[in-house]
């Protein structure tokens, strides 16, 4: 039998979302944080279009893309790599700059995915405590160990909702190393583009990228396309072990048409947004413990990891799936995606029955 390298045989394999409904109920996933709507209808009728021409292999530099991001974030379109989804990019960065000799750096309660990134690519993942699921930039900084080569954060935080503002992420990267990089996964950023704090700029320094996906604001999650702000030297190398055909002529096309129909994108953030409000003030009021959140979910901690066992449970007997968060060291917690009206409703009237039993 051939045998896989020592450090993937040790891995286990990155954990989906289990979505089976129970029979004779429709299933009803909030555990994925997917959007609410779906893509702009200037991006379905540009993939329509895009169908008749793809039979050709897809632009390698993403030029309409590229220069479509550029021109809505007013940035350089030579900085900006693409990726099949911002998870795409996060895996190829540790490939190059992480490994034996460069351990890998994240918060407590980070996207789950930073640890498998840096076991693919053999290297020590370490964490740094979060204050109430907010990440502590004191913390990271306290964590850092000679051999620290990568820094991830994700701002706003999945599955923890919370941001830490700009100005922090500041004081992070001015407190790192200068051989440390720093990246800053910006999955759920326009969730708080509202709050005028852009963090392209940081990018300059030379030691920092900032990356974003198509798949929560723009709701373009089956396309699998995300993006990165790289420094000049950072992109040469990380393009060397990027797939050269990475993203579907037609994904480009319609990654390209929704980033021109900014309006809609930014309605839909204030739609979810709304829905999201309200929801958290219903569970609040019901005496469910949430963190605050920027982006289209939340998070709810149960107290305990049993109560959070039986709260899913509850959930799952109605075809109802929210997300556990024990692979980001949060047990006592569940993530709800928010989902149309309807659906989070029903999540939201099942929790608050769930509560009320529990406390009688």
């Amino acid at each position: 039998m051939t045998l896989p390298q020592t450090h993937i045989a040790q891995m286990s394999p990155y954990a989906l979302a289990d979505l089976s409904a129970p029979r004779g109920k429709p299933l009803i996933s909030l555990s994925q944080n997917e959007s609410l709507r779906p893509p702009s209808p200037m991006a379905i009728e540009a993939a329509a279009r895009a169908m008749s021409t793809s039979m050709l292999y897809p632009d390698p530099d993403w030029t309409g893309l590229r220069n479509a991001l550029a021109d809505r974030h007013e940035i350089d379109p030579e900085g900006i790599l693409c990726g099949s989804g911002s998870l795409d990019l996060i895996g190829c960065l540790a490939r190059v700059f992480a490994g034996p000799e460069r351990a890998v750096l994240a918060p407590a309660h980070a996207y789950p995915f930073f640890r498998t990134a840096a076991q693919v690519a053999n290297a020590r993942f370490d964490t740094a405590r979060e204050e109430d699921t907010v990440v502590s930039v004191d913390s990271l900084l306290g964590a850092v160990r000679s051999d620290t080569g990568l820094v991830f954060v994700a701002n706003p935080g999945n599955p923890t909702g919370t941001r830490i503002p700009k100005s922090e992420l500041s004081r992070l990267r001015e407190g790192l190393r200068p051989d440390i990089l720093l990246v800053i996964d910006e999955a759920y950023g326009e969730f708080a583009d509202h709050l005028g704090e852009r963090c392209f700029d940081l990018v300059q320094r030379g030691n920092t990228v900032v990356s974003r996906t198509f798949s929560k604001a723009y709701g373009m999650a089956g396309f699998r396309v995300g993006w990165g702000l790289f420094p000049p030297a950072i992109a040469t190398e990380t393009r060397k072990v990027m797939n050269p055909n990475n993203i579907p002529a037609v994904a480009q096309v319609v990654a390209t048409a929704a980033v021109q129909d900014a309006a809609y994108m930014r309605d839909t953030c204030e739609m979810t947004a709304s829905l999201r409000d309200k929801s958290a003030a219903e569970l609040r009021k019901a005496g469910f413990d949430l963190s605050p959140s920027f982006t289209n979910f939340l998070l709810l901690n149960l107290g305990s990891a049993e109560k959070a066992r039986q709260a899913d449970e509850a959930l799952r007997a109605e075809g109802v799936f929210l997300r556990p968060q024990s692979g980001a060291g949060l047990p006592n917690a569940l993530r709800m995606t928010i989902g149309s009206s309807e659906t989070t409703d029903s999540a939201v009237t099942i929790l608050k029955q769930w509560k009320q039993e529990e406390q009688t």
